[in-house]
């Protein structure tokens, strides 16, 4: 399966060979965040009104299927 590109991805590539390893860093922290709050985001809107509890446990049982199991 062949990825397409976005027209800005020379520009975000520029960018980051610019950074420091430090900011590189600092960004993929960043950006994992982003996409754990997106994640959580998405499943408090496909179950709203769940228990808080019953939520977490969700949550962890979807995150433990992301988990890279190669070892």
């Amino acid at each position: 399966m062949k990825i397409k590109k976005s027209p800005n991805h020379k520009i975000y590539i520029q960018v980051l060979r610019q950074m420091s390893p430090e900011k590189r860093l600092l960004k993929a922290f960043e950006l994992s965040e982003f996409a754990n709050q997106l994640f959580i985001h998405g499943l408090h809107k496909r179950y709203p009104n769940l228990p808080d509890k019953e939520f977490k446990k969700i949550l962890m049982e979807r995150l433990n299927k992301c988990h890279n199991r190669n070892y």
